[in-house]
């Protein structure tokens, strides 16, 4: 049995949970401490964290840390948000937090941030998988932004970031000046304005049955109180609806005495209420269900499936490929050309993995950037390269960091164009460091000779064999099909092959009887 601790520095609290971990006993939680310190409001502001935040941060880090080796913790894993992502002095202020605490905080993108709280959601197991089989919106609602997240059929169809935070609205609202009477319309006039675009982006003919909710405030909520039953978290929209109306014809105190939670929450309760509110108005589902999850939850089922500790678990590569070919299909991909890619890459990838020494990560990174290999086609066909990068690099694909979608907008993009080296370019001015560099050299090399292959658009060399022999990658092609075309482009494409692997492609074509 392990025991691991997970710390979530968050924009408005944070928490620390201790698990207990073991193959027959599952994941057990054993104590959750909370901390209310908003350093949100600041950093969405002004950009910094102020010395006096600074100094109630660490001592509070002090004490998980004490908590921690209370329980003896085997290990722990310390995030940080959008607060602390949005600081322009981050660094330093990790630094500092460091050598106060003796706390590493690792900084999470969105995408990482957004795929651990959905693995939060997983790990309820059965409750989960069958909810998304019907069109299914998760809401992942934090102090900085939300994340809507499209599910049918079990898959993930498209995700979206929206600038639209409980505490980065309570700070438009106190910038408006508005009296608390106004809250409700202000807030459904700004919700409304940007819920209708992803509705008519990404919604169009689904129907949605769900809404599952991930949040600080009203989750606890409708766990305790307004759910079919204690702890459910299932809740009609009926029910929700007959909520909002004494939600705003109360008062902050009213409320805090009802529901008993703190009243300096209220407000951002409104504020979380308004969102699901809006998105159930948009979204004509039918009901919420609020699985009291949080980040450390989601941290916990990454470190159980890391080791190995998982009897059962989600198959979260498939969502991540799932929302490639989602994107790709918003952008007019080719379908049948990027399956034929995808077969040719991993069958190469496959066949090579002494000579590459990648693993499994760097092979859905291959899947991913041979699903995205023409996208930028949908802007420009002469600019596809740069184009390509642009939309990659602008679109969230939930499950990979910011890194790794570095590292797939450049493996696509060198599809297209010549391929600058690390030191000829400021690829490391943009964070990619020279391993990260030869990722993307060895992806674009296999990727370039898969293009190669299938030069034509025609899919002639679906039916392929790969075989390492002396200094040589011989593709073995089963067809009756005219190769002159594939023959003739693909000297080029297997220079810069050799001159990653040191081994050299020849085509064979094995004609069928």
């Amino acid at each position: 049995m392990k025991t691991f601790a997970a710390i979530d520095v968050g924009s408005y609290e944070q928490s620390l949970k201790i698990f207990t971990i073991s193959k027959t006993g599952g994941i057990k939680e054993v104590d959750l401490v909370r901390n209310r310190l908003d350093l949100g409001s600041e950093t969405y502001s002004t950009g910094k964290l102020s010395y006096e935040k600074m100094e109630e941060l660490c001592r509070v880090l002090r004490e998980f840390v004490s908590i921690m080796n209370g329980y003896r913790v085997d290990e722990y894993k310390a995030y940080g948000t959008s607060a602390i992502r949005e600081m322009k002095n981050a660094t330093i202020v990790l630094d500092q937090i460091a050598q106060r605490t003796g706390v590493r905080i690792e900084v999470l993108s969105n995408s990482e941030q957004r795929f651990l709280d959905y693995k939060s959601i997983a790990s309820r197991g059965e409750g989960f998988e069958q909810i998304i089989e019907k069109g299914t919106v998760i809401l992942d609602i934090g102090g900085g932004s939300i994340q809507i997240s499209l599910f049918d059929k079990g898959k993930l169809v498209a995700t979206q970031n929206l600038r639209l935070g409980v505490l980065r609205l309570q700070e438009r609202l106190h910038h408006f000046n508005v009296k608390p009477a106004q809250y409700e319309p202000i807030l459904d006039e700004i919700l409304y304005a940007q819920l209708s675009v992803f509705k008519k982006m990404y919604l169009k003919d689904k129907e949605i049955e769900n809404i599952i909710v991930v949040d600080d405030y009203l989750s606890s909520l409708i766990l305790k109180k307004l759910g079919k039953k204690e702890l459910s978290g299932y809740v009609e929209m009926e029910a929700y609806h007959q909520y909002l109306t004494q939600l705003w014809a109360a008062t902050e105190q009213e409320l805090a005495k009802k529901f008993d939670m703190p009243e300096e929450n209220m407000i951002l309760l409104r504020i979380s209420s308004a969102i699901v509110k809006q998105t159930a108005l948009l979204t004509e589902a039918k009901m919420i269900w609020a699985p009291g999850v949080t980040l450390g939850d989601g941290m916990v089922y990454e470190y159980a499936q890391q080791n190995k500790m998982l009897t059962k678990e989600h198959d979260f590569e498939q969502d991540i490929v799932a929302c490639a070919r989602n994107i790709s299909k918003r952008y007019m991909g080719s379908k049948k050309r990027a399956e034929t890619l995808e077969q040719i890459c991993l069958t190469l990838f496959d066949s090579m993995k002494r000579i590459h020494g990648m693993g499994k990560r760097e092979r859905l990174l291959l899947r991913i950037a041979t699903l995205l290999h023409d996208c930028g086609k949908y802007i420009s066909m002469t600019n596809l390269a740069e184009c390509s990068y642009g939309i990659i690099m602008s679109t969230e694909i939930i499950g990979l960091s910011h890194r790794e979608r570095e590292i797939v907008a450049n493996v696509v993009r060198y599809n297209h164009q010549d391929f600058d080296y690390y030191h000829q370019h400021d690829l490391h001015e943009n964070g990619i460091d020279i391993q990260e560099h030869l990722t993307i050299a060895k992806l674009t090399a296999i990727l370039r000779v898969a293009n190669a292959l299938d030069r034509s658009h025609k899919q002639k060399c679906r039916d392929i064999r790969t075989a390492v022999k002396d200094d040589q990658l011989l593709i073995t092609i089963n067809t009756e099909e005219d190769l002159t075309l594939e023959k003739g482009l693909f000297d080029a494409k297997a220079d810069f092959f050799e001159e990653v692997f040191s081994i050299r492609p020849v085509i064979r074509q094995k004609k069928r009887f």
